[in-house]
């Protein structure tokens, strides 16, 4: 049997007892090292975890960006494989990675990205704005950190250069259609704090123009319409997610009580 590459796989979670074992399961047995960061859990994330072997930590949220640098640390291993729990590394993608250890390919790069494909109601979504969404995950610690604003939409930034790999980290967020409804709010909150903390207002042409826009270019410049309903509606709800988000700016600048 061949060792266990140096990776450290790095997971951050909050009540994903139900996600954890098959992400856990896609890195069991060729990687060194699984951390798996909770924060206020009251699911049996934890049992999970440490049935499949992993070292559990406990944090407070400190936000995507900051949380995920706080479980970085608690790698032991130069390599860091960084996924979520409703992720899954995919036959394919292990190989891939396992090549890039075997070709020496980590003494020539920092880190490697590689497409995450979504699985949504009935299909993997392979166009549109969910494919390939290329993520740079897999990282040598020393030369990575996420990085973005506090409040959403954290990267990762690495030292050059970066290698593409094949195949697909497969993404299940979206169990059911009305888990993918009941996202919307809590990103626009989060949205809404990020445009505040960055002194923005509220723009009428950004809250008709870019839904407009994101629906146009999931459905038609990103072929959005080869997956089907499924892509019709990921791209009329990506767009109205977009509408929700500056409205609520709009309703943050506004809002009153009626008069008596």
């Amino acid at each position: 049997m061949n060792s266990p590459l140096p990776i450290s796989v790095v997971i951050v979670a909050r009540n994903e007892a139900q996600s954890l074992p098959r992400c856990l399961a896609s890195v069991h047995g060729w990687v060194s090292e699984v951390v798996v960061v909770l924060n206020d859990t009251t699911d049996e994330s934890e049992t999970v975890a440490v049935k499949h072997g992993a070292k559990v930590h406990h944090t407070e949220w400190r936000g995507f960006r900051d949380t995920k640098n706080w479980a970085l640390d608690q790698a032991a291993q130069p390599w860091a494989l960084c996924l979520d729990a409703d992720e899954e590394v995919s036959p394919a993608l292990r190989l891939t990675i396992t090549d890039f250890f075997y070709r020496g390919d980590d003494q020539r790069f920092n880190g490697a990205q590689f497409p995450r494909k979504v699985w949504f109601i009935d299909r993997w979504i392979m166009h549109g704005d969910w494919y390939p969404d290329r993520s740079l995950r897999l990282i040598k610690r020393d030369q990575a950190r996420w990085g973005g604003d506090q409040f959403v939409h954290e990267k990762m930034t690495c030292a050059d250069p970066v290698a593409i790999l094949a195949g697909d980290l497969h993404h299940y967020s979206f169990p059911t259609l009305s888990s993918h409804v009941a996202k919307m709010n809590p990103f626009a909150d989060l949205f809404l704090q990020q445009q505040q903390s960055q002194g923005r207002q509220f723009s009428l042409f950004s809250a008709i123009f870019r839904p407009a826009w994101r629906f146009f270019r999931a459905y038609f410049l990103r072929l959005g319409y080869l997956d089907g309903y499924p892509g019709f509606y990921i791209a009329w709800a990506t767009a109205f997610g977009a509408f929700v988000r500056y409205s609520r700016l709009y309703e943050s600048e506004n809002q009153r009580q009626p008069d008596a």
